[in-house]
């Protein structure tokens, strides 16, 4: 579990990364679903990443 909101993005920022690795593949696979699915999983992430206001107010 994060301890502050910095070790928590950086997680998130983990997630994104391995997101992108895996819509390389699936677009030279020309995977349409796995492609969908992947964009939607980036949305969440990213609401959480950029949420407003942040989750600790320093």
């Amino acid at each position: 579990m994060p301890t502050n909101e910095k070790e928590y993005n950086g997680y998130l920022f983990d997630q994104l990364t391995l997101l992108e690795d895996i819509e390389e593949v699936a677009e030279k696979e020309n995977a349409t679903d796995t492609i969908k699915i992947i964009n939607k999983k980036r949305k969440q992430i990213e609401r959480k990443l950029y949420q407003q206001p942040p989750l600790k107010n320093e």
